[in-house]
This record gives structure tokens, sequence and C-alpha cells, in this order.
């Protein structure tokens, strides 16, 4: 999973991507301090596995990962070329989701771009540029398709149909995703990789002395966008999660607790990121290693062992599977499977989110 960290210049988005990934990205107080889009993998924390690694005795635990993609600060006219917007628009493609920053908080110290607080104004700002990217793709698209139609084949009117769709709301202003589309039209919109048809995460920006506070009218405001638009909202203070970020390990929750946060910033942005596209985990467990690896929800036994090695999917025969709770509480594979706890699944077997597997194949 790849998630594209963006907002306007000084909204805190580079603080916050330090804070989670503890790249080091650099932070000023003036535009475009970001440049080249600085890149950070993340282990996403999974506690099951260091149970599983202590029961094993392993010798490797390898949790699953994702990457970071801090994205320079866009500014008005970006899909015009400002700001040197067209370069930095292109790495926003490449993501699977966009985590939006959004300024919630009032700091004389740091210079907003427009002059004053305006979390609306901000976020508006940012989807129009994106829009106004994605109609000059869909209008090229668009043409294409027209032409195409001509040769009689169905595949390109109903191509033509959803861009004449996906032009009139980029017309209006609106993103893609604001689109109520029918599954054989989600499918073919995938193929062509449009920016505001990737689902976002608004997270608003708070500052320290707002933690807690349930009276921020900026909250509010980007809360009540968020589910107008049927996105995720999420509050956090990027200045905060910078200093979880650089206590040891074992002293974070402490100061989490404190601050009266369950999580920190990074486990919630992780699992929201996880719930918009649909991911779950599924486990190996040995004493050379255990393994987390993440699929799409709805994965059979072949695909989730190809996940593996292709290899594994070419020559599956069955996957013997057990819960991570059973096994857990068996304490070992092959008490659980005495106790008729292990499962021997064939091709049709979706996994499901904490499966512990072991894959037989012929090859």
């Amino acid at each position: 999973m790849k998630l594209g960290v963006v907002g306007l210049p000084n909204v805190g988005k580079s603080t916050l991507f330090n804070a989670i990934t503890e790249a080091g990205a650099e932070c000023a107080n003036y535009p475009f301090c970001t440049i080249e889009p600085n890149v950070g993998v993340v282990a996403v924390p999974d506690e099951r596995l260091q149970v599983l690694g202590k029961m094993y005795e392993t010798k490797k635990i390898t949790p699953a990962v994702l990457e970071f993609v801090d994205i320079a600060g866009l500014v008005k006219g970006a899909s015009a070329g400002e700001g040197l917007g067209n370069k930095f628009l292109s790495h926003i493609r490449e993501v699977d989701a966009i985590v939006h920053v959004v300024r919630c908080f009032a700091d004389e110290n740091i210079t907003h771009v427009d002059g004053n607080i305006d979390p609306i104004r901000d976020i508006e700002t940012i989807n129009l540029e994106l829009a106004l990217s994605d109609l000059e793709s869909a209008k090229k698209r668009l043409e294409k398709a027209e032409k195409l139609v001509k040769t009689g084949e169905k595949s390109y009117a109903d191509e033509a149909e959803l861009l004449r769709k996906v032009v009139t709301t980029l017309e209006e202003g609106k993103s893609i995703r604001t689109l109520k589309l029918n599954d054989d039209e989600k499918a073919m919109l995938g193929g062509f990789f449009f920016i505001t048809s990737k689902p976002v995460i608004y997270c608003a920006n708070i500052g320290e002395s707002d933690i807690g506070k349930e009276d921020n009218e900026f909250v509010e405001k980007v809360r009540a966008f968020a589910k107008a638009e049927n996105s995720q909202f999420m509050e956090i203070c990027a200045k905060v999660e910078e200093e979880i970020a650089a206590l040891d390990p074992e002293e974070r929750p402490i100061f989490i607790e404190e601050l009266g946060l369950k999580e920190s910033g990074l486990n919630r942005i992780i699992k929201t990121g996880y719930d918009l596209l649909g991911l779950i985990s599924y486990l190996t467990a040995g004493e050379k290693e255990v393994r987390a690896w993440t699929i799409e929800k709805g994965t059979k036994a072949p695909q989730a062992a190809g996940k593996i090695h292709s290899e594994f999917e070419k020559g599956f025969i069955r996957a013997e599977i057990v819960t991570y709770d059973d096994l857990v509480s068996c304490g070992s594979f092959n008490k659980a499977k005495e106790q008729g706890k292990v499962r021997s699944e064939g091709k049709e077997y979706v996994f499901k989110d904490g499966d512990v597997a072991l894959f037989r194949f012929n090859v």
C-alpha cells in the first residue's frame, strides 16, 4: 500500500511524514520545502507477530509494510504548472490513496500561503487543482474513445459514456470519487488512474493545545466536508506525533496515554488506510520466520499463496488454516491440529484477517 501525503504548503505535511516514518524529511517555514517526493517505508504495527515470535522462538519477524510519499505543497494553479505543479501531480497518480493534511490550528509563527486559516478553502484549492489535472486527461481519453465507438465495439461505447460522466463531474469542480457508479464502471475507471478517483483520508492537523477539545470549528468543518464526500476523516496533531516518534518505543505508550489518546496517529492512519483500500493481513509462522502478508479482502487461497511466491499459486494443492486466536489458545500448531482447530482448505477458500496459513503445493 502506498499513501501520498498532500496539502498546501506549511500545513504540517512534512512534520507528519517525519513523525510516522522517522525518515527525516526536511521541514521548514517556506513553500516548496519538499521538491522531490520523500518516500518512507514503515512497518505495519501488529502485536500478533510478537506473540507468535515468542511462541515459535523464531529467528526473524517480518511485518507487513507500507510506503508514505510526502508530495510537495500544491498551490493554486498547480494543474497549469504553478509551483512546479505538474511534476508533483504525476507523483500523486502513483499512490493508492491520499492523506490530505488540512491545517486546523492558528500560529502566527507559521506562515499560511493564503494569509489566514480557512480549511474548506484549502481543501477546495487542492481538490480543484487535482480535478483540473484529471479533466485534461479525461478529455483526451474521451476524444479517443469517441473515435473508436465508430468501430461498433460495445466496450468503446461504454467507455465513452463513462468518460462523459467523468468530464461533466470534473467540469463542475467535483472529484470523480463523488460519482455513483456501478461495479462495471468502477472496474473500467480503475484503468484510467485518475487522481480524484482515489480514496482520501482528510487529516485535520490541530495544535497541541487543542488535543482533547471538542469545540474546534476548523476541525468540525473538515469532518463535515469528509462526511459529505463519503471520505474518511481523522484528527491528528502532527507536532505531538513528532514528539512521540522521538521517544524510545517503551516510553511511547505511556506518553500516548498521558495525552488521553488511545493510540498513535500512525496506527490510526494505517488502520484507516487498510479500511479504505479493503486490505487485511494473514500470517505465516515457523522457527525461521514469522511474517504478515497484506492481501485484499476476498482473496482466495491460491492468490494468497502467490503473495509468498508465484510457484505457490501455480502448484497450489491446499492451505492448512488456523485462526490466530485458536493458535495462541492451543499453544502450538500441532496442538491446534490435535484439537481439530486446523482446517484443510481448497482453492475456493477466502482468506480472513488473522488466518495463520501453511501452504501445500507441488511444483
